[in-house]
């Protein structure tokens, strides 16, 4: 059998590229098709901060007849690319019928792009944005997925690992069960904490949304200084999510926590769309669509996802996580239909967050993996470096 590697680069072939994930995953009731409005839009500069700093490419790859079997996207984000131990791009949104000569293909075509431009290694499957979405080879758990979580057949392992990825991180999703009480230690901990009259708690609003973005930056750029290759995160890029996802975005499930005027803590969690998109199949007006589809439909959604969790160092280890679950339970017990939360991705590189999701009751649902491919020898340690424990100790001295 031949093979036609072809570059993304018209409409036609951004339609054969989102409908390959539809010809992969026909008979597989478990996969759920992200709409091809989101997709594109991270392939497109007018809405991709990251085109201000970076570069993506895409491809599809067809048989001899034409038939589609594969596609991948290959991107430098030159913000990180030189900050780890070799220059390194990314992969992703890999998708390639059972066939390694084909996913070879796929993958060699990412490896000469970003090697023709400078790059030395390259993670995947990644995004060409936040590690929030679309990040990382499911491994473990293959049930339907909350959106942004990728879902790929079992048989992706033995492709990434043949070709010589190694794995880079591992990244575990726990599911928290809302019918289930939160365990007693856990509980004391929080009531006494947000009873503290030095911390005072808010949740999110659209009036003040500048605030609350410069309160997010600042805690967010604050608590994960100390993890390898941090890059502050962009207000603009804060900006564009929020007036995406204000028709699904409820106020109250993202939370501030305050020592008396500084922000020091949040958490963002939304309604998981998915359980909305799962009725589309990617072929959707997107906003249009979930406006009229949830003026009836609220009550669709049991399920929410905790994106996102940051506490500054220096008010770790004093319980500020266990007062932010704290109200985020007290919500959820005035929206009763939902009876799970997602606590999704927690890499093995923060520690101190599994720990979280373990005390607050997390039980394991799913394992993604990050792989990296080095194109020349690999240095001693390929893997990612682990995020201190000590950061408050660290954030003192």
């Amino acid at each position: 059998m031949e093979y036609h590697i072809q570059l993304v680069e018209d409409k036609r072939t951004q339609n054969l590229f989102h409908d390959v994930m539809r010809k992969i995953y026909k008979n597989d009731p478990n996969f759920i098709c992200p709409p091809d409005d989101v997709i594109e839009g991270i392939f497109t500069p007018a809405k991709n901060v990251f085109f201000n700093h970076g570069e993506a490419t895409r491809w599809v790859l067809l048989d001899d007849k034409s038939k589609l079997i594969g596609r991948v996207a290959a991107f430098i984000n030159t913000k990180k690319a030189y900050t780890f131990n070799v220059p390194t791009g990314g992969m992703g949104f890999f998708e390639c019928i059972d066939d390694y000569k084909a996913a070879e293909i796929l993958f060699e075509t990412s490896k000469t792009w970003l090697e023709e431009r400078g790059m030395e290694a390259m993670d995947g499957p990644i995004n060409f944005g936040e590690n929030d979405n679309f990040w990382g080879l499911l491994v473990e758990g293959f049930i339907p997925q909350s959106f942004g979580m990728n879902y790929n057949p079992p048989y992706y392992k033995t492709f990434f690992e043949k070709y010589g990825f190694t794995l880079y991180f591992e990244q575990v999703t726990n599911l928290l069960n809302l019918k289930k009480p939160f365990p007693e230690r856990f509980w004391k901990i929080a009531d006494w904490v947000r009873q503290k009259p030095e911390y005072n708690f808010k949740h999110f609003s659209y009036a003040e949304s500048e605030k609350f973005i410069a309160d997010f930056i600042e805690v967010y750029n604050n608590a994960w200084q100390f993890h390898e290759n941090f890059t502050p995160t962009e207000p603009e890029a804060i900006r564009r999510l929020l007036a995406d996802m204000k028709p699904l975005l409820v106020p109250d499930f993202i939370w501030f926590a305050y020592h008396g005027t500084e922000p020091i803590a949040f958490e963002v969690m939304l309604p998981d769309i998915n359980q909305l998109f799962r009725y589309f199949n990617g072929k959707m007006n997107l906003w249009g669509k979930i406006k009229v589809g949830l003026k009836g439909k609220k009550r669709i959604f049991t399920r929410a996802r905790i994106t996102i969790m940051g506490v500054k160092p220096h008010y770790q280890k004093s319980g500020i996580e266990s007062a932010l679950f704290w109200h985020m339970n007290t919500v959820m017990k005035k929206n009763p239909q939902y009876t799970e939360v997602e606590l999704s991705w927690v890499g093995d590189f923060n520690p101190k967050m599994r720990m979280l999701h373990e005390a607050v009751g997390g039980v394991f649902s799913k394992r993604h993996l990050t792989y990296r491919k080095y194109f020349v020898a690999a240095p001693e340690s390929g893997r990612s470096t682990i995020i201190p424990v000590d950061t408050k100790e660290k954030a003192v001295n």
